[in-house]
């Protein structure tokens, strides 16, 4: 049987710079790494099932938008010995009901929210008072990730009738829209991303999506120290090992979670695309993730380092 340190699982054409350097942490470590991508996925499960090959850690990428990817997660929760972002976290965190109810009882702002029952579930709901929300508002999919069905410009509740009948598989939140504070001429608007205890803040634009990092002095001057705190208890919340989440800074001087948890942050890397991530990020996540691994093998090894 070949035995592999680390096997990632992805399918995001995207996450292939990130792969590289994943697998140049690896390599200067002498640890191995298997990638099980949709290219190898079928000929990769046929020598899981002969018992051919095995993996220690595991990292997945893929099996959200592709349950083909699942005999691999089973294998993993029963037979790794560590489980990046592990399945029964990353999914309870897919839940933005779930998690709406959890940051507010960590005491975590969110935006004003009503959660709908699907169409299927409820056809009949009583009617939603929409004052609180204002003239519009945001409908948005208990499960989903990427912006997908988000309707900004909601207006009324029969708009929101609407939308259920035309999606009546799906649960919703109905979300206040929340406008950031202007700060230096840009929206006080953050993507942070965590990993392995380290917090990365980042303003980022909500039209561009253009990543510009959070200076030093720009954290003191505006009192961006929340960022950090807010980020970390998200992570004591989901137990996830690497996550990005997206916090407003309002006029009423409130730091509020508009988008909560994406187990899957984006990383591209800003050299290859406008709206990617600082490289330095990028990399050092890398280097997180990768001495995460070094760390369980060694332990597993019972070497010291």
């Amino acid at each position: 049987m070949k035995h592999f340190d680390l096997c990632i699982a992805w399918n995001w054409e995207y996450d292939a710079e990130f792969m590289q350097l994943l697998n140049q942490f690896c390599l200067s470590h002498h640890l191995s790494i298997l990638h099980i991508t949709p290219e190898n996925l079928d000929s990769m499960l046929e020598a899981l099932n002969r018992q051919e090959i095995s993996f220690g850690v595991f990292f997945d990428r893929a099996s959200e938008d592709d349950e083909c990817f699942m005999p691999f997660v089973r294998w993993a929760l029963e037979h790794s010995f560590f489980y990046i972002n592990r399945h029964e976290r990353a999914s309870r965190s897919w839940n933005k009901a779930a998690m709406h109810y959890e940051l507010i009882n960590a005491g975590i702002y969110t935006p004003y929210t009503i959660v709908l029952p699907s169409y299927e579930e409820q056809p009949l709901i009583s009617e939603i008072n929409t004052e609180p929300l204002g003239e519009s508002f945001i409908l948005k999919p208990v499960h989903g990730s990427g912006g997908e069905d988000v309707f900004m410009d909601v207006t009324s509740s029969d708009q929101v009738g609407e939308l259920r009948k035309k999606y009546p598989d799906r649960s919703f939140l109905v979300q206040k829209y929340i406008v950031p504070l202007e700060l230096d001429n840009r929206p006080a608007w953050f993507r942070v991303l965590y990993c392995k205890e380290s917090v990365y803040t980042c303003w980022w634009h909500p039209e561009t999506h253009i990543y510009i990092p959070v200076d030093p002095a720009d954290e003191i001057r505006f009192g961006l120290m929340p960022l950090n705190s807010i980020t970390k208890t998200i992570a004591e919340i989901t137990g996830l090992d690497v996550f990005s989440t997206e916090i407003a800074y309002t006029a009423e001087n409130l730091f509020v979670a508009v988008d909560y948890v994406n187990d899957q942050p984006d990383l591209r890397m800003q050299a290859s695309a406008q709206d990617g991530v600082p490289d330095f990020i990028v990399h050092d996540i890398a280097e997180r993730l990768g001495g995460l691994v070094l760390d369980q093998v060694n332990s597993l090894n019972g070497k010291n380092h």
